[in-house]
């Protein structure tokens, strides 16, 4: 491989650290992307029992300790719940829209170097080729056909190193771009169901204490008419 590079002239190096390069993002952003997948369902199950008996300082606690951007959106509408539904939806769209750069830092630096990679493979190549052509001038013609296919040979390693980091370079981008994308599916999927599992709650929680005086009412008027029933009846 170093003698490769080293035929390939200057341009090689710059294709072999651009080839790190997108190595170490790729390995980053993956690292960081399956640290942050959890699975929603059972997430919002759980912290949904803990909402409706209306233990939100446990349920604050599981959400802060989850690591992703899923969790730290529901946390953030949790931290405020008892803000009305249109102001929690404001929240979570806002929290959600700061995830977004996280996510999606550093992928523009693999698309780059997937689009360049071969033009500096083909700028290798030119150059090449034109100290092939400026030797053979030098030797007024001189040179064999060996000479000049050995000069080509040379001149075209550096297409194929760019095309050969170009094109993996390309598909672990996509790769991580639909990664990040689901991760957004899940930051939405978790900010609309956690408003609304807090606005269950809540109203849960309207309906008991609206239930409450009327059952004292009922209590009361009962005793009324009881009272009123042994006067009547002359009753002690």
């Amino acid at each position: 491989m170093f003698e490769m590079i080293s035929k390939g002239g200057p341009l090689m190096w710059l294709l072999l650290a651009c080839s790190i390069l997108a190595m170490g993002v790729f390995l980053e952003r993956l690292f960081l992307f399956h640290r942050s997948t959890i699975n929603v369902g059972e997430f919002l199950q759980g912290l949904s029992n803990l909402i409706r008996k209306k233990n939100y300082a446990e349920a604050l606690q599981v959400s802060a300790g989850t690591p992703g951007p899923v969790a730290r959106v529901i946390h953030s509408a949790i931290i405020r719940h008892e803000l009305p539904r249109s102001d929690l939806k404001e929240i979570v769209q806002e929290s959600g829209q700061l995830e977004v750069p996280r996510l999606e830092r550093y992928l523009s630096v693999m698309l780059t170097i997937a689009y360049i990679a071969p033009l500096l493979g083909l700028l290798g190549t030119v150059l090449g080729l034109v100290d092939t052509f400026v030797k053979f001038n030098v030797v007024s013609g001189q040179a064999t056909m060996g000479d000049l296919s050995e000069g080509v040979y040379q001149s075209l390693i550096t297409s194929a190193a760019g095309l050969a980091v170009a094109i993996p370079t390309f598909i672990l981008y996509s790769y991580l771009s639909t990664f990040a994308r689901n991760l957004m599916h899940d930051m939405e999927r978790g900010g609309i169901e956690v408003v609304n599992i807090l606005e269950d709650a809540r109203k849960d929680e309207e309906v008991l204490e609206f239930a409450l005086p009327r059952g004292r009412d009922a209590n009361k008027e009962a005793s009324k008419v009881g009272g009123d029933f042994k006067k009547e009846s002359g009753l002690k």
